[in-house]
Protein backbone atom coordinates (compact mmCIF):
# COMPACT_ATOMS: atom_id res chain seq x y z
CA UNK A 1 0.00 0.00 0.00
CA UNK A 2 1.26 3.40 -0.89
CA UNK A 3 1.82 6.32 0.91
CA UNK A 4 -1.03 8.68 -1.05
CA UNK A 5 -3.83 5.24 -0.91
CA UNK A 6 -3.67 4.94 2.86
CA UNK A 7 -6.06 7.33 4.47
CA UNK A 8 -4.69 10.00 6.37
CA UNK A 9 -6.71 9.07 9.44
CA UNK A 10 -6.05 5.94 9.42
CA UNK A 11 -2.21 6.77 9.09
CA UNK A 12 -2.92 9.05 12.29
CA UNK A 13 -4.13 5.91 13.78
CA UNK A 14 -1.84 3.51 13.29
CA UNK A 15 1.02 5.63 14.61
CA UNK A 16 -0.59 6.13 17.93
CA UNK A 17 -1.26 2.24 18.53
CA UNK A 18 2.71 2.16 17.50
CA UNK A 19 3.51 4.60 20.05
CA UNK A 20 4.94 3.06 23.25
CA UNK A 21 5.91 6.87 24.77
CA UNK A 22 3.70 8.31 27.76
CA UNK A 23 1.74 10.88 25.93
CA UNK A 24 1.68 11.10 21.72
CA UNK A 25 0.11 13.63 19.22
CA UNK A 26 0.12 13.00 15.29
CA UNK A 27 -0.35 15.71 12.43
CA UNK A 28 -1.05 14.47 9.42
CA UNK A 29 -0.85 17.06 6.79
CA UNK A 30 -2.52 16.91 3.17
CA UNK A 31 -1.39 18.85 0.90
CA UNK A 32 -2.51 19.61 -2.75
CA UNK A 33 -1.51 23.10 -5.22
CA UNK A 34 -2.51 24.18 -8.19
CA UNK A 35 -0.83 27.17 -10.20
CA UNK A 36 -0.41 29.21 -12.57
CA UNK A 37 2.51 31.60 -13.96
CA UNK A 38 2.43 34.20 -16.25
CA UNK A 39 4.89 36.87 -18.99
CA UNK A 40 4.79 39.29 -21.20
CA UNK A 41 0.65 38.93 -21.48
CA UNK A 42 0.93 35.09 -21.92
CA UNK A 43 0.73 31.79 -19.34
CA UNK A 44 4.29 30.11 -18.90
CA UNK A 45 3.71 27.84 -16.74
CA UNK A 46 0.65 25.78 -14.84
CA UNK A 47 1.01 22.45 -12.36
CA UNK A 48 -0.69 20.43 -10.09
CA UNK A 49 0.93 18.97 -6.98
CA UNK A 50 0.34 17.00 -4.16
CA UNK A 51 2.04 15.81 -0.81
CA UNK A 52 1.68 14.23 2.47
CA UNK A 53 3.52 15.27 5.61
CA UNK A 54 3.52 13.43 8.80
CA UNK A 55 4.74 14.86 12.60
CA UNK A 56 5.08 12.89 15.55
CA UNK A 57 5.06 14.40 18.89
CA UNK A 58 6.52 11.78 21.47
CA UNK A 59 6.18 12.62 25.20
CA UNK A 60 7.99 10.89 27.73
CA UNK A 61 7.65 11.40 31.40
CA UNK A 62 11.03 11.11 33.89
CA UNK A 63 12.01 12.20 37.30
CA UNK A 64 13.32 15.68 36.31
CA UNK A 65 10.14 15.97 34.11
CA UNK A 66 8.27 15.68 30.88
CA UNK A 67 10.62 15.53 27.77
CA UNK A 68 8.87 15.65 24.38
CA UNK A 69 10.23 14.51 20.69
CA UNK A 70 9.57 16.14 17.25
CA UNK A 71 9.67 14.19 13.68
CA UNK A 72 8.41 15.28 10.78
CA UNK A 73 8.60 13.90 7.44
CA UNK A 74 7.12 13.68 3.92
CA UNK A 75 6.15 10.75 2.03
CA UNK A 76 6.21 8.53 4.73
CA UNK A 77 4.93 4.63 3.62
CA UNK A 78 3.25 2.22 5.70
CA UNK A 79 6.55 0.33 6.27
CA UNK A 80 8.10 3.34 7.15
CA UNK A 81 5.88 4.26 10.08
CA UNK A 82 6.93 2.62 12.76
CA UNK A 83 10.58 3.94 12.29
CA UNK A 84 9.34 7.60 12.55
CA UNK A 85 7.22 6.66 15.16
CA UNK A 86 10.71 5.53 16.99
CA UNK A 87 12.68 8.26 16.24
CA UNK A 88 10.40 10.77 17.63
CA UNK A 89 10.31 8.27 20.81
CA UNK A 90 13.83 8.73 20.66
CA UNK A 91 14.63 11.87 20.46
CA UNK A 92 12.37 12.60 23.62
CA UNK A 93 14.27 10.30 25.75
CA UNK A 94 17.41 11.52 24.52
CA UNK A 95 16.29 15.50 25.19
CA UNK A 96 16.12 17.10 28.23
CA UNK A 97 12.83 17.64 30.17
CA UNK A 98 11.17 19.88 27.76
CA UNK A 99 10.34 23.63 29.74
CA UNK A 100 6.85 23.85 27.86
CA UNK A 101 5.58 20.49 29.06
CA UNK A 102 2.18 20.79 29.85
CA UNK A 103 -0.89 17.76 30.20
CA UNK A 104 -1.97 17.02 26.71
CA UNK A 105 -5.11 18.37 25.75
CA UNK A 106 -8.55 16.63 26.57
CA UNK A 107 -12.16 16.97 26.67
CA UNK A 108 -12.32 18.47 23.38
CA UNK A 109 -15.28 16.63 20.67
CA UNK A 110 -14.29 14.91 17.73
CA UNK A 111 -14.69 16.01 14.79
CA UNK A 112 -17.25 14.05 12.32
CA UNK A 113 -15.40 14.75 9.53
CA UNK A 114 -12.02 12.94 10.91
CA UNK A 115 -12.29 9.98 8.54
CA UNK A 116 -13.37 11.75 5.59
CA UNK A 117 -10.89 11.79 2.57
CA UNK A 118 -8.79 15.22 2.65
CA UNK A 119 -10.04 17.64 0.41
CA UNK A 120 -8.27 18.84 -2.77
CA UNK A 121 -7.66 21.57 -5.06
CA UNK A 122 -6.85 21.12 -9.09
CA UNK A 123 -7.15 23.34 -12.01
CA UNK A 124 -10.40 23.85 -11.88
CA UNK A 125 -10.40 26.17 -8.93
CA UNK A 126 -8.94 28.66 -12.01
CA UNK A 127 -11.85 27.72 -14.23
CA UNK A 128 -13.38 31.15 -13.96
CA UNK A 129 -10.26 33.52 -13.63
CA UNK A 130 -8.04 31.80 -16.72
CA UNK A 131 -10.40 32.93 -19.28
CA UNK A 132 -10.64 36.28 -17.60
CA UNK A 133 -7.30 36.63 -17.73
CA UNK A 134 -6.54 35.91 -20.77
CA UNK A 135 -9.38 39.02 -21.57
CA UNK A 136 -6.93 41.24 -19.59
CA UNK A 137 -3.73 39.94 -21.47
CA UNK A 138 -5.69 40.91 -24.37
CA UNK A 139 -6.63 44.41 -22.78
CA UNK A 140 -3.30 45.14 -21.64
CA UNK A 141 -1.76 43.95 -25.37
CA UNK A 142 -3.84 46.62 -26.42
CA UNK A 143 -2.99 49.48 -23.94
CA UNK A 144 0.95 49.13 -24.26
CA UNK A 145 1.18 47.11 -21.15
CA UNK A 146 2.87 43.87 -20.22
CA UNK A 147 0.97 41.93 -17.27
CA UNK A 148 3.28 39.74 -15.29
CA UNK A 149 2.59 37.20 -12.47
CA UNK A 150 1.29 34.30 -10.51
CA UNK A 151 -1.90 32.44 -9.06
CA UNK A 152 -1.44 29.63 -6.49
CA UNK A 153 -4.20 28.18 -4.92
CA UNK A 154 -3.64 25.60 -1.59
CA UNK A 155 -5.84 22.88 0.23
CA UNK A 156 -4.78 21.41 3.12
CA UNK A 157 -6.40 19.30 5.30
CA UNK A 158 -4.61 18.51 9.02
CA UNK A 159 -5.81 15.87 10.84
CA UNK A 160 -4.82 15.47 14.20
CA UNK A 161 -4.98 12.79 16.66
CA UNK A 162 -3.64 12.58 20.54
CA UNK A 163 -3.19 9.76 23.28
CA UNK A 164 -5.65 11.76 25.06
CA UNK A 165 -8.13 10.94 22.48
CA UNK A 166 -8.62 14.01 20.63
CA UNK A 167 -9.21 13.15 16.63
CA UNK A 168 -9.61 16.57 14.98
CA UNK A 169 -9.84 18.01 11.24
CA UNK A 170 -9.25 21.26 9.64
CA UNK A 171 -9.33 21.91 5.87
CA UNK A 172 -7.55 25.28 4.95
CA UNK A 173 -8.03 26.74 1.98
CA UNK A 174 -5.49 29.67 0.40
CA UNK A 175 -5.14 31.63 -2.89
CA UNK A 176 -3.09 34.37 -3.66
CA UNK A 177 -2.50 36.16 -6.47
CA UNK A 178 0.01 38.33 -7.45
CA UNK A 179 -0.11 40.93 -10.92
CA UNK A 180 2.36 43.31 -11.73
CA UNK A 181 2.40 45.49 -15.09
CA UNK A 182 5.23 46.81 -16.52
CA UNK A 183 5.71 49.49 -19.80
CA UNK A 184 6.95 47.66 -22.53
CA UNK A 185 10.44 50.17 -21.84
CA UNK A 186 11.00 48.10 -18.30
CA UNK A 187 11.23 51.78 -16.70
CA UNK A 188 7.55 51.91 -15.07
CA UNK A 189 5.94 48.93 -12.87
CA UNK A 190 3.13 49.02 -10.80
CA UNK A 191 1.43 45.89 -8.69
CA UNK A 192 -1.51 44.42 -7.41
CA UNK A 193 -2.11 41.58 -5.37
CA UNK A 194 -5.28 40.22 -3.51
CA UNK A 195 -5.91 36.91 -1.29
CA UNK A 196 -8.62 34.34 -1.80
CA UNK A 197 -10.09 31.21 -0.55
CA UNK A 198 -11.81 30.12 -4.31
CA UNK A 199 -10.64 32.84 -6.98
CA UNK A 200 -14.09 33.12 -7.52
CA UNK A 201 -14.22 36.42 -5.94
CA UNK A 202 -10.94 37.77 -8.28
CA UNK A 203 -11.47 40.04 -10.94
CA UNK A 204 -8.61 40.24 -13.47
CA UNK A 205 -10.16 42.96 -15.11
CA UNK A 206 -10.55 45.45 -12.44
CA UNK A 207 -6.71 44.75 -11.36
CA UNK A 208 -5.55 45.51 -14.73
CA UNK A 209 -7.48 48.81 -15.10
CA UNK A 210 -6.28 49.79 -11.81
CA UNK A 211 -2.68 48.76 -12.48
CA UNK A 212 -3.37 50.96 -16.21
CA UNK A 213 -4.29 54.04 -13.90
CA UNK A 214 -1.16 53.84 -11.86
CA UNK A 215 1.13 53.20 -15.32
CA UNK A 216 -0.52 56.82 -16.48
CA UNK A 217 0.39 58.27 -12.97
CA UNK A 218 3.85 57.38 -13.57
CA UNK A 219 4.64 59.31 -16.82
CA UNK A 220 5.21 62.18 -14.47
CA UNK A 221 8.49 61.32 -12.82
CA UNK A 222 9.79 63.64 -9.71
CA UNK A 223 12.99 63.19 -7.23
CA UNK A 224 12.10 63.73 -3.79
CA UNK A 225 14.91 63.92 -1.00
CA UNK A 226 14.44 61.21 1.91
CA UNK A 227 12.78 63.12 4.65
CA UNK A 228 9.67 62.71 6.62
CA UNK A 229 6.49 62.63 4.60
CA UNK A 230 2.34 62.87 5.34
CA UNK A 231 2.12 58.95 3.72
CA UNK A 232 -0.94 56.91 3.02
CA UNK A 233 -0.55 53.45 3.34
CA UNK A 234 -2.65 51.06 1.34
CA UNK A 235 -3.93 47.89 3.40
CA UNK A 236 -1.22 45.60 2.21
CA UNK A 237 1.13 47.69 3.44
CA UNK A 238 -0.35 48.07 6.62
CA UNK A 239 -0.92 44.35 6.55
CA UNK A 240 3.02 43.62 5.99
CA UNK A 241 3.55 46.15 9.09
CA UNK A 242 1.30 44.49 11.68
CA UNK A 243 2.00 40.96 10.83
CA UNK A 244 5.19 41.96 12.13
CA UNK A 245 4.10 43.71 14.99
CA UNK A 246 2.07 40.28 15.82
CA UNK A 247 5.00 37.74 15.24
CA UNK A 248 6.64 40.22 17.75
CA UNK A 249 3.70 40.30 20.60
CA UNK A 250 5.25 37.57 22.68
CA UNK A 251 3.70 37.83 26.01
CA UNK A 252 6.90 35.82 28.00
CA UNK A 253 9.46 38.14 25.38
CA UNK A 254 7.53 41.04 27.29
CA UNK A 255 7.66 39.97 30.65
CA UNK A 256 11.41 39.56 30.43
CA UNK A 257 12.29 43.24 29.05
CA UNK A 258 12.66 42.84 25.91
CA UNK A 259 10.21 44.09 23.28
CA UNK A 260 8.45 46.89 22.33
CA UNK A 261 5.80 45.75 24.71
CA UNK A 262 7.69 45.69 27.76
CA UNK A 263 6.74 47.84 30.30
CA UNK A 264 10.06 49.97 32.02
CA UNK A 265 10.53 48.85 35.06
CA UNK A 266 8.93 44.99 34.82
CA UNK A 267 5.60 44.02 33.69
CA UNK A 268 4.22 44.71 30.10
CA UNK A 269 2.52 47.55 28.30
CA UNK A 270 -1.12 45.28 28.20
CA UNK A 271 -3.71 48.13 29.48
CA UNK A 272 -1.71 51.02 28.13
CA UNK A 273 -3.00 53.52 25.31
CA UNK A 274 -0.90 52.88 21.75
CA UNK A 275 -2.98 55.05 19.54
CA UNK A 276 -5.38 57.97 19.86
CA UNK A 277 -7.14 56.31 16.77
CA UNK A 278 -10.51 53.89 18.11
CA UNK A 279 -8.51 50.88 16.55
CA UNK A 280 -9.16 47.53 17.32
CA UNK A 281 -6.83 44.88 16.35
CA UNK A 282 -8.02 40.98 16.81
CA UNK A 283 -8.37 37.79 15.63
CA UNK A 284 -10.78 35.24 15.38
CA UNK A 285 -10.99 31.88 13.44
CA UNK A 286 -14.20 32.33 12.39
CA UNK A 287 -14.01 35.72 10.44
CA UNK A 288 -15.47 35.42 7.27
CA UNK A 289 -14.24 35.37 4.49
CA UNK A 290 -10.50 34.49 6.81
CA UNK A 291 -11.32 31.83 7.96
CA UNK A 292 -8.51 29.34 9.40
CA UNK A 293 -8.22 26.80 12.37
CA UNK A 294 -10.14 27.02 15.42
CA UNK A 295 -7.51 24.49 17.45
CA UNK A 296 -3.70 25.01 17.91
CA UNK A 297 -1.79 22.96 15.24
CA UNK A 298 1.82 23.00 15.98
CA UNK A 299 4.22 21.41 14.70
CA UNK A 300 7.36 22.52 16.72
CA UNK A 301 7.72 24.53 20.00
CA UNK A 302 9.20 27.64 20.24
CA UNK A 303 8.40 31.50 21.69
CA UNK A 304 4.94 31.07 22.49
CA UNK A 305 4.14 27.95 20.52
CA UNK A 306 3.96 24.74 22.17
CA UNK A 307 3.66 20.96 21.14
CA UNK A 308 2.27 20.27 24.26
CA UNK A 309 -1.09 23.03 23.24
CA UNK A 310 -1.77 20.43 20.04
CA UNK A 311 -5.75 20.92 19.73
CA UNK A 312 -6.58 23.52 22.41
CA UNK A 313 -9.56 25.51 21.26
CA UNK A 314 -8.80 29.02 19.89
CA UNK A 315 -11.55 31.71 20.38
CA UNK A 316 -11.84 35.68 18.89
CA UNK A 317 -8.95 37.31 20.55
CA UNK A 318 -8.79 41.23 20.27
CA UNK A 319 -4.50 42.26 21.15
CA UNK A 320 -5.76 45.69 20.83
CA UNK A 321 -9.55 47.65 21.80
CA UNK A 322 -9.96 50.87 20.57
CA UNK A 323 -6.24 51.46 20.53
CA UNK A 324 -5.56 49.86 24.12
CA UNK A 325 -3.00 46.95 24.04
CA UNK A 326 -5.42 43.83 25.50
CA UNK A 327 -3.39 40.67 25.15
CA UNK A 328 -0.32 39.01 23.88
CA UNK A 329 0.90 35.89 22.50
CA UNK A 330 0.88 33.12 25.14
CA UNK A 331 0.97 29.30 25.19
CA UNK A 332 -0.46 27.62 28.39
CA UNK A 333 3.16 27.18 29.23
CA UNK A 334 4.33 31.07 29.01
CA UNK A 335 0.67 31.83 30.46
CA UNK A 336 1.94 30.29 33.42
CA UNK A 337 4.99 32.00 33.71
CA UNK A 338 3.50 35.39 33.03
CA UNK A 339 0.78 35.61 34.92
CA UNK A 340 -0.77 36.79 31.32
CA UNK A 341 -3.96 34.90 30.14
CA UNK A 342 -3.97 32.27 27.36
CA UNK A 343 -3.78 33.59 24.20
CA UNK A 344 -2.44 31.42 21.34
CA UNK A 345 -1.71 32.95 17.81
CA UNK A 346 -4.72 32.61 14.81
CA UNK A 347 -3.93 32.68 11.75
CA UNK A 348 -5.48 35.53 10.78
CA UNK A 349 -5.58 39.56 11.68
CA UNK A 350 -8.01 42.31 11.40
CA UNK A 351 -7.58 45.98 12.49
CA UNK A 352 -10.91 47.89 12.33
CA UNK A 353 -11.45 51.66 12.62
CA UNK A 354 -15.35 52.07 12.26
CA UNK A 355 -14.46 54.47 9.46
CA UNK A 356 -15.48 54.12 5.63
CA UNK A 357 -13.37 56.45 3.76
CA UNK A 358 -12.18 54.46 0.84
CA UNK A 359 -8.08 54.99 -0.27
CA UNK A 360 -9.32 57.23 -2.88
CA UNK A 361 -11.18 59.35 -0.65
CA UNK A 362 -8.28 59.41 1.66
CA UNK A 363 -6.02 60.58 -1.51
CA UNK A 364 -8.84 63.21 -2.30
CA UNK A 365 -8.18 64.62 1.55
CA UNK A 366 -4.58 64.89 1.04
CA UNK A 367 -3.01 68.22 -0.37
CA UNK A 368 0.56 67.01 -0.15
CA UNK A 369 2.14 63.49 0.86
CA UNK A 370 2.67 60.47 -0.67
CA UNK A 371 0.91 57.51 -1.62
CA UNK A 372 2.46 53.99 -1.47
CA UNK A 373 1.93 50.77 -3.17
CA UNK A 374 3.47 48.06 -1.02
CA UNK A 375 6.50 47.48 1.10
CA UNK A 376 9.48 44.70 0.78
CA UNK A 377 12.46 42.82 2.17
CA UNK A 378 11.43 44.08 5.57
CA UNK A 379 13.87 43.67 8.32
CA UNK A 380 13.97 44.37 12.03
CA UNK A 381 16.47 46.87 13.57
CA UNK A 382 15.93 47.00 17.21
CA UNK A 383 13.48 44.51 18.87
CA UNK A 384 13.33 47.08 22.00
CA UNK A 385 11.17 50.14 19.74
CA UNK A 386 10.20 47.25 17.22
CA UNK A 387 12.04 49.31 14.48
CA UNK A 388 12.02 47.90 11.09
CA UNK A 389 13.28 48.80 7.38
CA UNK A 390 12.60 47.90 4.48
CA UNK A 391 11.74 49.38 0.61
CA UNK A 392 8.95 50.94 -0.87
CA UNK A 393 8.60 49.01 -4.29
CA UNK A 394 6.33 49.35 -7.89
CA UNK A 395 5.16 52.20 -7.48
CA UNK A 396 5.43 55.51 -4.97
CA UNK A 397 3.17 58.15 -5.84
CA UNK A 398 3.03 62.51 -5.08
CA UNK A 399 -0.56 63.68 -4.19
CA UNK A 400 -1.12 67.14 -4.49
CA UNK A 401 -4.70 69.12 -3.95
CA UNK A 402 -6.14 65.88 -3.86
CA UNK A 403 -4.78 64.19 -7.08
CA UNK A 404 -1.87 62.11 -7.90
CA UNK A 405 0.22 64.29 -10.07
CA UNK A 406 3.23 61.86 -10.61
CA UNK A 407 5.39 59.14 -9.52
CA UNK A 408 8.36 59.51 -7.46
CA UNK A 409 11.58 57.82 -6.16
CA UNK A 410 11.78 54.84 -4.17
CA UNK A 411 13.38 54.81 -0.64
CA UNK A 412 13.80 53.39 2.36
CA UNK A 413 11.42 53.89 5.32
CA UNK A 414 12.75 52.83 8.92
CA UNK A 415 9.48 53.08 11.21
CA UNK A 416 8.09 50.94 13.64
CA UNK A 417 4.58 49.70 13.45
CA UNK A 418 3.48 51.01 16.75
CA UNK A 419 4.95 53.88 16.20
CA UNK A 420 3.01 54.32 12.91
CA UNK A 421 -0.22 53.47 14.86
CA UNK A 422 0.41 56.13 17.68
CA UNK A 423 1.23 58.45 15.05
CA UNK A 424 -0.98 57.67 12.34
CA UNK A 425 -4.57 60.60 11.85
CA UNK A 426 -6.69 58.94 9.98
CA UNK A 427 -7.70 55.38 9.07
CA UNK A 428 -9.86 54.17 6.11
CA UNK A 429 -12.41 51.37 5.20
CA UNK A 430 -11.16 47.39 6.75
CA UNK A 431 -11.07 45.36 3.53
CA UNK A 432 -9.32 42.14 3.31
CA UNK A 433 -5.68 42.36 1.40
CA UNK A 434 -2.69 40.33 0.60
CA UNK A 435 0.49 41.76 2.47
CA UNK A 436 3.08 41.92 -0.14
CA UNK A 437 6.30 40.53 1.93
CA UNK A 438 4.88 38.20 4.01
CA UNK A 439 2.77 36.35 1.89
CA UNK A 440 4.27 32.85 1.44
CA UNK A 441 3.74 32.61 5.93
CA UNK A 442 0.36 35.08 6.07
CA UNK A 443 -2.17 35.57 4.17
CA UNK A 444 -5.35 35.63 5.61
CA UNK A 445 -5.66 39.71 6.56
CA UNK A 446 -8.33 42.60 6.30
CA UNK A 447 -6.99 46.21 6.92
CA UNK A 448 -7.78 49.60 6.48
CA UNK A 449 -5.58 52.14 4.72
CA UNK A 450 -3.52 54.87 7.50
CA UNK A 451 -2.82 58.28 7.39
CA UNK A 452 0.59 58.91 8.86
CA UNK A 453 1.77 62.12 9.06
CA UNK A 454 5.23 62.13 9.04
CA UNK A 455 6.58 58.64 7.91
CA UNK A 456 10.29 58.54 8.10
CA UNK A 457 11.66 58.36 4.46
CA UNK A 458 15.24 57.42 5.84
CA UNK A 459 17.12 57.38 2.39
CA UNK A 460 16.31 57.35 -1.75
CA UNK A 461 16.62 53.52 -3.32
CA UNK A 462 17.08 52.95 -7.02
CA UNK A 463 14.62 49.90 -6.36
CA UNK A 464 11.48 49.96 -9.03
Amino acid sequence: MSARSSKPHEVVERALELSRADGCVVIADEQSTANLRWAGNALTTNGVTRGRTLTVVATVDGKEGTASGVVSRSAVTPDELESLVRAAEAAARGAGPAEDAQPLVTGVAQAPEFTEAPVETSSAVFADFAPALGEAFARARAGGRELYGFANHELVSSYVGTSTGLRLRHDQPNGTLELNAKSPDRTRSAWAGRSTRDFKDVDPAALDAELAVRLGWAERRVELPAGRYETLLPPTAVADLLIYLMWSASGRDAVEGRTVFSKPGGGTRVGEKLTDLPLTLRSDPNEPGLESAPFVIAHSSGGDQSVFDNGLPLAATEWIREGELRHLTTSRHSAGLTGLPVAPGIDNIVLDGGADRSLEEMVANTERGLLLTCLWYIREVDPASLLLTGLTRDGVYLVENGEVTGEVNNFRFNESPVGVLGRATEAGRTEKTLPREWSDWFTRAAMPGLRVPDFNMSSVSQGV
